[in-house]
Protein backbone atom coordinates (compact mmCIF):
# COMPACT_ATOMS: atom_id res chain seq x y z
CA UNK A 1 0.00 0.00 0.00
CA UNK A 2 1.98 3.02 -1.28
CA UNK A 3 2.29 6.12 0.61
CA UNK A 4 2.51 9.38 -2.51
CA UNK A 5 4.03 12.37 -0.41
CA UNK A 6 1.10 14.56 -0.09
CA UNK A 7 2.60 18.05 0.39
CA UNK A 8 1.47 18.59 -2.91
CA UNK A 9 -0.49 17.18 -5.78
CA UNK A 10 1.99 15.92 -8.73
CA UNK A 11 0.61 14.06 -11.99
CA UNK A 12 3.71 13.23 -12.98
CA UNK A 13 4.58 9.99 -10.91
CA UNK A 14 8.62 10.21 -11.40
CA UNK A 15 11.12 8.36 -14.48
CA UNK A 16 11.32 5.11 -14.27
CA UNK A 17 14.48 3.31 -14.10
CA UNK A 18 15.61 2.82 -17.98
CA UNK A 19 14.69 6.69 -18.38
CA UNK A 20 16.72 7.58 -15.26
CA UNK A 21 19.58 5.26 -16.96
CA UNK A 22 19.25 7.24 -20.40
CA UNK A 23 19.25 10.30 -19.04
CA UNK A 24 22.61 9.40 -17.15
CA UNK A 25 24.24 8.31 -19.96
CA UNK A 26 23.48 11.91 -21.67
CA UNK A 27 24.38 14.01 -18.91
CA UNK A 28 28.07 13.75 -20.10
CA UNK A 29 26.78 16.22 -23.20
CA UNK A 30 27.36 19.58 -22.80
CA UNK A 31 25.36 22.08 -20.51
CA UNK A 32 24.34 24.42 -23.62
CA UNK A 33 22.74 20.95 -25.03
CA UNK A 34 21.20 19.40 -21.74
CA UNK A 35 19.18 22.69 -21.30
CA UNK A 36 18.01 23.04 -24.87
CA UNK A 37 14.05 23.30 -25.13
CA UNK A 38 14.59 21.04 -28.26
CA UNK A 39 16.98 18.54 -27.04
CA UNK A 40 14.48 18.39 -24.14
CA UNK A 41 11.40 18.06 -25.89
CA UNK A 42 12.98 15.41 -27.95
CA UNK A 43 13.98 13.14 -24.90
CA UNK A 44 10.28 13.77 -23.54
CA UNK A 45 8.52 12.96 -26.49
CA UNK A 46 10.76 9.32 -26.65
CA UNK A 47 10.15 8.56 -23.08
CA UNK A 48 6.08 9.26 -23.13
CA UNK A 49 5.87 7.47 -26.61
CA UNK A 50 7.65 4.35 -25.38
CA UNK A 51 5.82 1.47 -24.03
CA UNK A 52 7.35 1.26 -20.53
CA UNK A 53 5.40 4.60 -20.13
CA UNK A 54 1.86 2.35 -21.03
CA UNK A 55 -0.88 3.84 -18.47
CA UNK A 56 1.72 6.63 -17.28
CA UNK A 57 1.54 10.03 -17.57
CA UNK A 58 3.57 11.69 -20.31
CA UNK A 59 6.99 13.54 -19.46
CA UNK A 60 7.32 17.35 -20.36
CA UNK A 61 10.18 18.61 -21.52
CA UNK A 62 10.23 20.73 -18.41
CA UNK A 63 11.09 17.53 -16.22
CA UNK A 64 13.57 16.34 -18.20
CA UNK A 65 15.37 20.04 -18.33
CA UNK A 66 14.75 19.79 -14.56
CA UNK A 67 16.34 16.50 -14.45
CA UNK A 68 19.29 17.33 -16.08
CA UNK A 69 20.12 20.61 -13.96
CA UNK A 70 20.05 18.72 -10.62
CA UNK A 71 21.61 16.20 -11.80
CA UNK A 72 24.81 19.24 -12.92
CA UNK A 73 24.22 20.55 -10.00
CA UNK A 74 24.97 17.79 -7.74
CA UNK A 75 27.81 17.16 -9.69
CA UNK A 76 29.48 20.30 -9.63
CA UNK A 77 28.77 21.08 -5.70
CA UNK A 78 28.02 17.78 -4.18
CA UNK A 79 30.36 15.23 -5.13
CA UNK A 80 33.15 14.80 -2.96
CA UNK A 81 37.16 15.15 -4.10
CA UNK A 82 40.25 14.60 -2.06
CA UNK A 83 40.90 18.33 -3.52
CA UNK A 84 37.73 20.11 -2.50
CA UNK A 85 35.84 18.89 0.57
CA UNK A 86 33.30 20.50 1.80
CA UNK A 87 34.06 21.06 6.11
CA UNK A 88 30.91 18.37 6.99
CA UNK A 89 31.92 15.72 4.43
CA UNK A 90 34.72 13.60 3.77
CA UNK A 91 35.70 11.59 0.60
CA UNK A 92 34.33 8.63 0.41
CA UNK A 93 36.67 6.08 1.91
CA UNK A 94 38.54 3.74 -0.89
CA UNK A 95 37.43 0.49 0.36
CA UNK A 96 33.75 1.91 -0.70
CA UNK A 97 31.50 1.07 -3.65
CA UNK A 98 32.04 3.56 -6.23
CA UNK A 99 29.81 6.35 -6.09
CA UNK A 100 27.97 5.94 -9.12
CA UNK A 101 24.88 8.14 -9.13
CA UNK A 102 22.76 5.37 -9.89
CA UNK A 103 22.83 2.30 -8.00
CA UNK A 104 20.05 -0.18 -6.39
CA UNK A 105 18.67 -0.96 -3.29
CA UNK A 106 21.61 -3.39 -2.74
CA UNK A 107 24.01 -0.30 -2.03
CA UNK A 108 22.21 0.35 1.02
CA UNK A 109 23.16 -3.33 2.31
CA UNK A 110 26.95 -1.97 1.38
CA UNK A 111 27.01 1.28 2.82
CA UNK A 112 25.20 0.20 5.83
CA UNK A 113 27.53 -2.37 6.49
CA UNK A 114 30.75 -0.19 6.28
CA UNK A 115 28.95 2.26 8.98
CA UNK A 116 28.51 -0.56 11.18
CA UNK A 117 24.68 -1.34 10.73
CA UNK A 118 23.34 -4.47 10.37
CA UNK A 119 20.72 -4.96 7.52
CA UNK A 120 19.07 -7.94 6.09
CA UNK A 121 18.58 -9.07 2.16
CA UNK A 122 17.24 -6.49 0.56
CA UNK A 123 16.15 -8.47 -2.30
CA UNK A 124 12.37 -8.40 -1.54
CA UNK A 125 12.09 -5.34 1.02
CA UNK A 126 10.42 -2.13 0.33
CA UNK A 127 11.94 0.79 2.27
CA UNK A 128 10.64 4.30 4.01
CA UNK A 129 12.61 7.50 4.27
CA UNK A 130 12.13 10.13 7.18
CA UNK A 131 12.03 13.50 4.96
CA UNK A 132 14.47 16.30 6.55
CA UNK A 133 11.51 18.82 5.15
CA UNK A 134 8.56 18.43 6.76
CA UNK A 135 9.73 14.94 9.49
CA UNK A 136 7.33 13.13 8.08
CA UNK A 137 8.03 9.20 6.22
CA UNK A 138 7.56 8.29 2.85
CA UNK A 139 7.74 5.38 0.80
CA UNK A 140 11.04 5.14 -1.08
CA UNK A 141 11.33 4.58 -4.97
CA UNK A 142 15.26 4.32 -5.16
CA UNK A 143 17.80 4.91 -3.46
CA UNK A 144 20.11 7.00 -6.12
CA UNK A 145 23.76 7.18 -4.66
CA UNK A 146 25.98 7.56 -1.11
CA UNK A 147 28.45 9.31 0.78
CA UNK A 148 30.15 9.61 3.81
CA UNK A 149 30.65 12.39 6.22
CA UNK A 150 33.39 13.32 8.38
CA UNK A 151 31.92 11.68 11.49
CA UNK A 152 31.78 8.11 9.91
CA UNK A 153 27.70 8.05 9.19
CA UNK A 154 26.77 6.98 5.89
CA UNK A 155 23.75 9.24 4.04
CA UNK A 156 22.13 7.72 0.59
CA UNK A 157 20.14 10.22 -2.04
CA UNK A 158 16.51 8.69 -1.97
CA UNK A 159 13.98 9.15 -4.59
CA UNK A 160 10.42 9.03 -3.51
CA UNK A 161 7.30 6.81 -4.61
CA UNK A 162 5.46 9.51 -6.74
CA UNK A 163 7.99 12.49 -7.23
CA UNK A 164 10.67 13.30 -9.25
CA UNK A 165 14.41 14.27 -9.07
CA UNK A 166 13.41 17.79 -8.12
CA UNK A 167 12.65 16.36 -4.63
CA UNK A 168 15.56 13.81 -4.11
CA UNK A 169 16.84 14.09 -0.34
CA UNK A 170 19.86 12.62 1.34
CA UNK A 171 18.95 10.94 4.29
CA UNK A 172 20.97 9.57 6.97
CA UNK A 173 21.19 5.59 6.89
CA UNK A 174 20.99 4.78 10.46
CA UNK A 175 18.30 7.56 11.60
CA UNK A 176 15.97 7.83 8.45
CA UNK A 177 15.65 4.48 6.74
CA UNK A 178 13.62 1.38 7.71
CA UNK A 179 11.52 -1.73 6.33
CA UNK A 180 8.51 -0.13 4.86
CA UNK A 181 5.77 0.22 8.00
CA UNK A 182 2.27 -1.66 7.14
CA UNK A 183 -0.81 -0.96 8.30
CA UNK A 184 -2.64 -3.05 10.78
CA UNK A 185 -5.71 -5.40 9.74
CA UNK A 186 -9.37 -5.29 11.85
CA UNK A 187 -7.69 -8.33 12.97
CA UNK A 188 -4.49 -7.13 14.48
CA UNK A 189 -6.10 -4.36 17.24
CA UNK A 190 -5.18 -6.72 20.06
CA UNK A 191 -1.62 -6.55 19.00
CA UNK A 192 -1.37 -2.66 19.91
CA UNK A 193 -0.30 -1.98 23.08
CA UNK A 194 0.09 1.50 25.19
CA UNK A 195 3.74 2.80 24.55
CA UNK A 196 4.14 1.07 21.22
CA UNK A 197 6.01 2.97 18.28
CA UNK A 198 3.27 2.95 15.31
CA UNK A 199 3.60 5.20 11.90
CA UNK A 200 0.23 7.30 12.03
CA UNK A 201 -1.54 9.35 9.47
CA UNK A 202 -1.99 12.85 10.16
CA UNK A 203 -5.02 14.34 8.29
CA UNK A 204 -5.64 17.70 7.89
CA UNK A 205 -7.54 19.91 5.97
CA UNK A 206 -4.50 20.35 2.89
CA UNK A 207 -2.73 17.20 3.39
CA UNK A 208 -2.01 13.60 5.12
CA UNK A 209 1.08 12.60 6.23
CA UNK A 210 2.49 9.12 7.95
CA UNK A 211 4.48 10.76 11.11
CA UNK A 212 5.68 8.33 14.17
CA UNK A 213 3.93 8.38 17.53
CA UNK A 214 3.36 6.69 20.64
CA UNK A 215 0.33 4.71 21.68
CA UNK A 216 -0.82 6.79 25.21
CA UNK A 217 -4.15 5.10 25.94
CA UNK A 218 -6.19 2.06 23.92
CA UNK A 219 -10.15 2.36 23.80
CA UNK A 220 -11.07 -0.94 23.20
CA UNK A 221 -14.50 -1.40 22.09
CA UNK A 222 -16.19 -4.53 20.17
CA UNK A 223 -16.01 -4.83 16.58
CA UNK A 224 -18.87 -4.59 14.02
CA UNK A 225 -19.71 -5.43 10.14
CA UNK A 226 -16.93 -2.18 9.80
CA UNK A 227 -14.38 -3.81 11.42
CA UNK A 228 -12.51 -2.45 14.44
CA UNK A 229 -14.26 -0.03 16.02
CA UNK A 230 -11.23 0.56 18.91
CA UNK A 231 -10.07 3.97 19.82
CA UNK A 232 -6.28 4.87 19.94
CA UNK A 233 -4.79 8.00 21.46
CA UNK A 234 -1.35 9.11 19.88
CA UNK A 235 1.06 11.42 20.77
CA UNK A 236 3.09 12.68 17.98
CA UNK A 237 6.78 12.63 18.09
CA UNK A 238 7.59 15.52 16.12
CA UNK A 239 5.07 18.19 17.82
CA UNK A 240 4.13 16.27 20.63
CA UNK A 241 0.38 16.93 19.86
CA UNK A 242 -2.35 14.22 20.70
CA UNK A 243 -4.90 12.50 18.78
CA UNK A 244 -7.94 9.89 18.59
CA UNK A 245 -7.67 7.62 15.87
CA UNK A 246 -9.18 4.12 14.28
CA UNK A 247 -6.90 1.34 13.92
CA UNK A 248 -6.75 1.83 10.31
CA UNK A 249 -4.53 5.00 10.43
CA UNK A 250 -1.83 2.98 11.89
CA UNK A 251 1.21 1.33 10.86
CA UNK A 252 2.93 -1.11 12.25
CA UNK A 253 6.94 -0.61 12.23
CA UNK A 254 9.60 -3.19 11.70
CA UNK A 255 10.98 -4.16 14.88
CA UNK A 256 8.81 -2.40 17.00
CA UNK A 257 5.66 -4.73 16.76
CA UNK A 258 4.31 -5.52 19.62
CA UNK A 259 4.01 -9.54 20.33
Amino acid sequence: MDRLRPRQRLVFSGFTKAEIEKMEKLSVESRELLQSKEFCQKIAKSFSISSARAGKPNVKWTEVQSWFASRQKENTSKVPSFTDTPKNQSPIPETSPPNNEHQSSQTLEGVASQAGEKIPDLSELKFEAKSCKDGAWYDVDMFLTHRFLSSGEAEVRVRFVGYGAEDDEWVNVKKAVRERSIPFEHSECNKVAVGDLVLCLQERRDQSIYYDAHVVKIDRKKHDIRGCRCLFLIRYNHDNTEERVRLKKLCYISGQRSK
